[in-house]
């Protein structure tokens, strides 16, 4: 994400289904007598994504997984230029909502009451870009592994090259973004510098980690564009599944996968190390790919 100067800020359209439908959650706030999307300010050196889950929790009670990034606002507060970032999520559990001096009361309402209800136009513009989406089935968080030294100094098989301190420290960065997808699943190339990658996050789920060879780059006397769609069809299988997982593959594989299932050749899908995506599919077909 570029750097932006002034006040961050971010935070979610909250959703559940009902009955009736759709309904998204909107919080009052007593100091302004407004009814608005939660959201707050980043925390320094918190990510916008975290800051986003973190701040739906804290003024609804509702914890969300982030699927879509939603359009960010600008707009001056306290004589500052602020940004604030959204995301849709899906409400998996609520906490039981508690009136406080910042937030005394949570509603759920269908998107079109909500965008009659909310005090401020940007507002509804996040609203209706929500409402444009189709049902989101399935989040993936994909991710490169972290930093390996360099090849030409490991003596052994590349496959067992391991993560060096810069990527360890990449590896737990990891970690707290792959949480917010709450995977049911973590599913690793077989190279031991990605499992690495992973094992925080496994630690801090309790949940195994699935080799899987389709994600790896092409082995000698194999065409890179072969093992290209091997992982864009594998990516495929686990989003088909449904709900949600992370997965860890490798550079020369990820650009040309995320192109294959998008559809966007004119999109920059090179993934740094260290570095990853949150992807939101509907059915077969892959809504969105934002950078984490």
């Amino acid at each position: 994400m570029a750097a932006v100067t002034g006040i961050r800020a971010a935070g979610g359209v909250a959703w559940r289904p009902s009955a009736a439908g759709v309904q998204v959650c909107l919080v009052h706030r007593p100091r302004y007598g407004d009814w608005t999307l939660p959201k707050g300010k980043l925390e320094p050196g918190e990510h916008p994504l975290v800051a986003a889950v973190r701040e739906v929790s804290e003024e609804s009670d509702v914890r969300g997984v982030p699927q879509v990034r939603l359009p960010s606002v600008h707009y001056r507060s306290e004589g500052q230029p602020k940004q604030v970032d959204y995301w849709s999520m899906l409400a998996v559990a609520t906490g039981g909502f508690q009136p406080g001096t910042e937030v005394d009361d949570v509603r759920w309402l269908g998107v079109d009451d909500a965008i009659r209800l909310v005090s401020y136009p940007h507002d509804v513009e996040v609203l209706a870009a929500f409402a444009a989406l189709p049902p989101v089935t399935a989040t993936v968080a994909l991710v490169r592994h972290g930093h390996a030294g360099k090849r030409a100094t490991w003596t052994g098989p590349d496959t067992g090259r391991p993560l060096d301190a810069e990527g360890w420290a990449q590896a737990y960065a990891l970690a707290k973004l792959v949480a917010l997808v709450r995977p049911a699943r973590l599913v690793s190339a077989s190279p031991r510098r990605c499992v690495q990658t992973l094992d925080p996050a496994a630690a801090m789920l309790d949940l195994p980690i699935e080799i899987c060879g389709d994600l790896d780059e092409p082995q000698p006397g194999q065409q890179l564009d072969e093992q290209v769609l091997a992982t864009a069809a594998r990516l495929l299988e686990l989003a088909c599944a449904g709900g949600q997982v992370a997965v860890c593959s490798q550079g020369k594989v990820l650009p040309g996968a995320l192109e294959h299932l998008s559809g966007r050749a004119d999109e920059d899908f090179t993934t740094p190390k260290g570095g990853g995506w949150l992807l939101a599919f509907a059915a077969d077909r892959l809504l969105a790919a934002d950078r984490l």
